[in-house]
């Protein structure tokens, strides 16, 4: 786990908009990003519509839509970041 994604994970050990991680990180939004697919595509990171409802798998479209959405580390994604 790289020290980008390890630094974003500790940001969702609850549901979190996209704006929070803006706002918190302040890293430039090509980094979040590269960050969140990189997450997402190893199961770490869920993607919301909202703090309750989650975007199906099929029609999560990261590139297009990941300021719209919040997310939240999987079980998966909290015991790779507990365990680095």
């Amino acid at each position: 786990m790289s020290e980008w994604e390890f630094d974003l994970l500790d940001e969702l050990y609850f549901v979190q908009p996209y704006t929070y991680l803006e706002k918190t990180l302040q890293w430039p939004q090509e980094q979040i990003l590269s960050t969140l697919q990189s997450l997402y595509t190893k199961g770490y990171l869920r993607c919301l519509h909202n703090v309750s409802e989650e975007v199906p798998q099929a029609e999560v479209d990261l590139p297009a839509q990941f300021t719209n959405y919040h997310y939240l580390a999987t079980k998966a994604g909290l015991l790779a970041h507990n365990t680095r």
